[in-house]
């Protein structure tokens, strides 16, 4: 985006050793081929236009409100800071966070989203885009991040705005995590959500986590379709296997309903995408579930292609263009 410039500031406290900082940021911009400078600095007013800030630790943004996009890092999982003057906070994923942040700024700068709210907390939010074609197809986007505060929605910006290019209005959701509300508040405000999108035709994503989120909502609302992508479909076995060093364990045991693979038959058409490069457990977990979605007579296609945990949400993989021809052909 020739017209866009996102200049990187970092904090010399905030870094061990700026080399390192420094390079991914410029990688981050370089990736998406767009101007902008990596300062190592503790004067964020050097900005010339949108900025990536990580402050020093405890530190403020003095920066945005005059029509920038902002958006501050914090490595570690720091408070939430929901100032004005921030687009985002992106906090809790170490240096790739800068990754994150520039992504954030970038993807907003392309196709910005309509925030539609459907409660009072902030985290109470849907990021909506629309194709502009009548009677297009909404496709729900559920983030991953295994139910931990650390991710949110923007970790599927790139495959809303590829969605919304293929004809599809998409709805990517935010929501509560069960570590600092609690289980039921997760659910329901899946649930809340769900219910404000207003489309006939609607298909649920869910990437890792929110695979698990997107098919328990399937199983009780009967979508036009579903999809997991890299989903913890099976959460007995996540607890038996302690995947995400043990995740599942904010999950209330008491909720007969939160396991996809305890659902069985779903009732939805199905899409199960796995990377071959991805957790292994991850990738037992969803090749069983097809076998055993299928013998319980639902209808699952399943979609398997090269890289890690995030192929399946990146728009220039394989396994992502076959999950998008899947949806498609299921649609017409």
């Amino acid at each position: 985006m020739a017209d866009t410039r996102i200049d990187v500031l970092l904090h010399p406290d905030s870094v061990l050793d700026v080399r390192t900082a420094t390079d991914l940021a410029q990688r981050a911009l370089d990736a998406r081929g767009v101007a902008g400078d990596v300062v190592v600095t503790d004067d964020v007013s050097t900005a010339a236009g949108d900025a990536v800030v990580l402050p020093a630790p405890g530190g403020a943004v003095d920066l945005g409100g005059d029509g920038r996009c902002v958006v501050r890092v914090d490595l570690g999982l720091a408070e939430p800071d929901r100032s004005s003057n921030l687009f985002a906070h992106i906090r809790g994923r170490g240096l790739d966070g800068l990754r994150y942040a520039v992504d954030r700024v970038y993807h907003h700068r392309l196709h910005p989203a309509e925030v539609v709210r459907y409660g009072e907390h902030w985290e109470q939010r849907v990021e909506v885009r629309r194709c502009g074609r009548a009677g297009a197809p909404a496709a729900v986007l559920v983030h991953g991040g295994y139910w931990r505060e650390a991710f949110e929605l923007d970790s599927l910006d790139a495959i809303a705005i590829d969605l919304l290019s293929q004809g599809f209005d998409t709805w990517n959701i935010e929501y509560r995590r069960p570590a600092a509300h609690g289980w039921s508040t997760t659910t329901a405000d899946v649930e809340a959500a769900l219910s404000v999108v207003d489309a006939g035709t609607v298909v649920a994503l869910g990437h890792s986590a929110g695979g698990q989120l997107a098919l328990r909502w399937a199983a009780d609302h009967r979508p036009a379709m579903v999809v997991s992508l890299a989903g913890v479909l099976d959460l007995a076995v996540a607890r038996t296997r302690l995947l995400g060093n043990g995740a599942a364990d904010v999950i209330d045991e008491a909720d007969s309903a939160a396991s996809p693979r305890a659902r069985l038959p779903l009732g939805v058409p199905t899409v199960v995408a796995c990377a071959t490069e991805d957790d292994p457990n991850l990738n037992d977990i969803g090749r069983e579930y097809v076998d055993a979605a299928r013998t319980a007579g639902d209808d699952v296609d399943h979609v398997e292609g090269p890289g890690g945990h995030f192929a399946v949400v990146d728009p220039g993989s394989a396994v992502w263009a076959d999950v998008v021809r899947a949806v498609q052909d299921r649609l017409r």
